[in-house]
This record gives C-alpha cells, structure tokens and sequence, in this order.
C-alpha cells in the first residue's frame, strides 16, 4: 500500500506491507509562495514533488529489496486540508491554489456563518468559494468543480471527483447521520451564493463524499505515468477516499474514537478532539469537522505553529557556525529546548507571537512575529525558548478552553510533529498548556503519509470482505495493539506558570494588532 501526503513543507511517500510496517519511504521539500497577497503552491510543484517522493519510494524497492515496484495493492492521497482549487470541466485549474493560510475570506465566512448558523472558517472551501463570487471574480462562469488538494491530486490519479468525509468537513458542513454534506445548510448556502450572483449549482460543484473502507476509483493509465513517468508502475490500484491531513493525523495517532483527541504541530497547529455528542451553541474558536469514518470532532485550528521556532533556531544554529562550532539540525533543536527546562515557568516577563500569516482565533487577519519582554525582566536562553516554544502553543490553549468549558472530556490526547522530537520537552510545555497528560510514541513516527496508507490498506481489506470492522476497532485491534507510548502527565507549577502567561499573552494582544497595522 502506498500513501502520499502533501504538508506544508514536505511531500512524504510511504510504501506498507501487509502488517502497516513501512517498507519504504520517500520524500521532497517545497514551499508556498505569496503571490498577489495569496498563498498559494504552483501545480509544477504538485507534480515534480509527487514524481520526486514516489521516485525514492521506487528506487529504494529496486535497491533495497531487489525488485522492480510494478504494481500496488491500494494507494491513498491526502493533503493539508481547506482551500480552493477551481477546476473547469476538462480539471484544469482556473486560477492559482489559494491554501488554507489565506484568511482573506471575512466577509463570507460572516455571511455564511449567520445563514448557516455554523462556525464556518476563513480557510474553508466554501468560504473561498463565496468570496470569490462576492468580489466578482471571471473565473466562476467556467466552475465546474471546486475542491481541495488532496481531491485535485487523487482525480488526477484516478479521474474521480470525490472526497474522504474528513477532508470534505473542511469543504463545507457535514451530517454525519448521513455521511454526507449537511442538506438544510446546502439550500441555505445555494442561496446566499444566488443572491451574491452566482449562477451554479452548489452541489454539482462540491466532490462526492465517501466514507473510509469504501473504494475511491482506480489508478488509471494517465495517473500511473504521472507518478511513474518512466511506466515501470502498472495502472488499476484502487484508491481509498483522499483525506486531509487532519484526518490522516487522527489515523496515525488511532485516535478516531469518542473521547480520544490528538495534537499535530507542524508549520500549523491544530487539535482533532473526538465528540460524545454535540456541542451545545456555535463557537467562532472551533470547527466542527470530522474523522474519516465520519465521526463528529471539534478542531482548534490555528494558522500559525512551530515556523517561528524553526526560524529561531536557524538564527542560533548560524551563530554556532559564525562562532566555529556547527551544529546539525538535531543537535541545535535538542540544546535549545532542553535549555528551556530551566526557564521561568511563566515566561519572566517575556513574551512571543509567533504570527507569520493571520490568526483567526485571536481575531487577526495579518501577522506579525513579534518578541517583547518588561525593562526589568531577566533576559536569558532557557526563559527565552520556553516563551518562544508557549507562544506555539498558547493560540491552541484559547481554543481548548473552549472546549472545556463545554464539558468536553478525554482519556487521552496523542501529540506528534517534529516540534516533539526532542524527547519530554514540547510534550511536557503542551501538557502545562493544556493541563491533560500528553502521549507521545513511534506509532505516528511517518505521519500522515503512513496514516493514508493505512486507509488505502483498510479499503483494500474491506472490499475483500474479510474486514467487518469499523475504523476505530481496526486501528485498535489490527494497527496499534501492540503500540507504545510514553505519557506526560502536567506539573503543577508549570500548568499555573502556564496560566500566567496567558494572561500576558491576551493583554498584551493589542500590541500585536499595532504591530499589523503599522508595519
């Protein structure tokens, strides 16, 4: 089984067997470009990054097992989720990918928000979607179907427009008695869209949506060549429903079941917390999304996560060089966070916004990085990474609150990214933050590259009709029975130094909304 995800700042391939261990992987860094105010990813760099990872996937099969990888058993896309490829009938793209750190959508996200009575986010499909129609853009005459990257990527695959239910959750509302989008909020949306001007048909424009297990179209004679353009791969590999990377992250922590959640931070950071029931009023801090199975789930999505700190840590790691002492990736990230260990446990008078694009949840539409701190604060290494590492997590800490003062509960919460490396560091300031023991493990060691690989191998099992189970006993029983995870529970002293720098945090918001309008 092959699964391939497209991140923010890599493109991973992952090849299975049949036990989910990984036989393969293969890799290619790439970036998003500001191009006319819009973030946005070329579609040459789609497809060079895509024929890069499954090239190293490939060669490592000829190199390391002797053999020629001519055919797959089942293959599966996912992508960062949201935002808006415009597709024409023929699937050409009409206009630029606008990414989901765009956040120039506010006035469809109020309108549909009020018509919809739902917290509909400025990164969601159908908020591009309206705001398009609303400034008048040309393009929309030729609309034919809008979708998200994962979805461009798999009909390129498999010539099929369809969406995983987790990932169609970011496109618009989702009922999820029927696995489907939500049909009262369809009509309403069909006609707010009607009112602006826009002559379509909303539900011939949104993909179909399919549940995981269900089979998502075949790999076709086009779509292996764009992945093997030397024709050595073989067409007819059934596709499970592509995913967001939201849903695929869920996969790879097994936390698919009510009352489980889990943490990604990467260049976002966001949570996936797993509903008992719903929520008792709209929350403009949480979006109501799903697993892949279709299970409700509360987001706290935020725009901005660990670019900050890696930029940070950049800065120290070419001062180590300036000094003669180079130091690796590795061995720069593990010095500057274990320094933080030692740092004041409520950031001593410093304080960070780690704001490279808007952040929606603190009500900004641009970003700034800003670092201040008092005239008399102490002003060393281990108090200044930890405010830098709170201030990554201190947005996803609004958000949970949120959550907990609905009475939402849960038994576990997985957290995974590169920020968690460093062992008991990132794992033991996001316990503090959110004040839940924290687990962290080798089960989400390939993330959701492996994830979709592992829909793509519960498909594959599901269609032979010899799996009966659904999602959540599969990974249990089948995936991660034997899993191993080492858990953090919160210390005190930290969770309430936590809580003060919080406090600073928000008070001192207006000097980041200064620091937008005046630079």
């Amino acid at each position: 089984m092959l699964g391939i995800e497209f991140g923010s700042t890599r493109i991973k391939a992952v090849l299975i067997g049949p036990g989910h261990e990984v036989l393969a992987t293969g890799g290619h860094t790439w970036e998003n470009q500001l191009v006319d105010k819009l973030w946005t990813y070329s579609v040459d760099a789609v497809r060079t990054g895509l024929q890069d990872a499954y090239a190293q996937v490939a060669a490592f099969v000829r190199e390391e097992h002797g053999v020629e990888l001519t055919h797959l058993a089942g293959l599966g896309v996912s992508a960062m989720m949201h935002g808006y490829l415009a597709l024409n009938a023929d699937g050409e793209l009409l206009v630029p990918f606008r990414t989901w750190r765009n956040t120039h959508t506010g006035a469809a996200v109020e309108q549909l928000s009020a018509a919809l009575d739902f917290n509909v986010p400025h990164r969601w499909s159908i908020a591009h979607l309206h705001q398009a129609v609303l400034d008048g853009e040309e393009h929309l005459p030729r609309l034919a179907t809008a979708t998200t990257l994962a979805g461009y990527v798999h009909h390129a695959l498999s010539g099929e427009h369809v969406l995983g239910v987790g990932d169609a959750s970011g496109v618009f509302p989702i009922d999820s008695t029927t696995g489907t989008y939500d049909a009262a909020r369809l009509a309403s949306a069909q006609r707010v869209l009607t009112d602006a001007g826009f002559t379509g048909q909303l539900s011939d424009v949104l993909p179909r949506v399919l549940s995981a297990g269900e089979v998502a179209g075949h790999l076709t004679e086009a779509g292996a060549r764009l992945l093997d353009p030397s024709g050595t791969l073989q067409p007819g590999a059934p596709l499970c429903p592509p995913e967001g990377d939201a849903g695929t992250g869920m996969v790879a922590t097994g936390s698919v079941a009510p009352r489980t959640g889990n943490i990604s931070a990467g260049t976002s950071i966001f949570a996936m917390v797993v509903l008992e029931g719903p929520l008792s009023q709209v929350h403009r801090e949480l979006d109501l999304v799903t697993t892949p199975a279709g299970d409700p789930v509360a987001m706290v999505h935020c725009n901005n996560g660990a670019s900050e700190l890696n930029a940070w840590a950049r800065l120290f790691q070419q001062f180590a060089a300036a000094a003669g002492s180079p130091l690796d990736d590795a061995d720069v990230f593990r010095t500057l966070f274990e320094a933080s260990l030692d740092g004041a446990a409520d950031g001593g008078g410093m304080l960070a916004y780690n704001y490279l694009s808007g952040e929606p949840i603190t009500d900004l539409e641009e970003g700034r990085p800003l670092f201040l701190r008092t005239p008399g604060s102490p002003f060393d290494l281990s108090t200044f990474m930890r405010t830098q590492i709170y201030a990554a997590f201190a947005t996803l800490r609004i958000g949970m609150d949120v959550l907990t003062a609905e009475g939402v509960r849960l038994d576990r919460m997985f957290a995974h990214g590169g920020v968690f490396g460093t062992k008991g560091v990132a794992q033991r300031h996001l316990a503090a933050a959110i004040d839940t023991p924290v687990s962290v493990g080798d089960v989400a060691a390939e993330g959701g590259a492996w994830g979709i690989a592992v829909l793509a191998a519960f498909t594959a099992a599901r269609t032979g009709g010899a799996e009966q189970r659904g999602l959540a006993a599969y990974l249990n029983e089948a995936v991660f029975a034997d899993a191993q995870l080492q858990t953090l529970e919160p210390d005190d002293d930290d969770v309430a130094g936590f809580d003060a720098y919080l406090r600073r945090y928000v008070a001192a918001l207006p000097v980041e909304r200064a620091a937008v309008e005046h630079s």
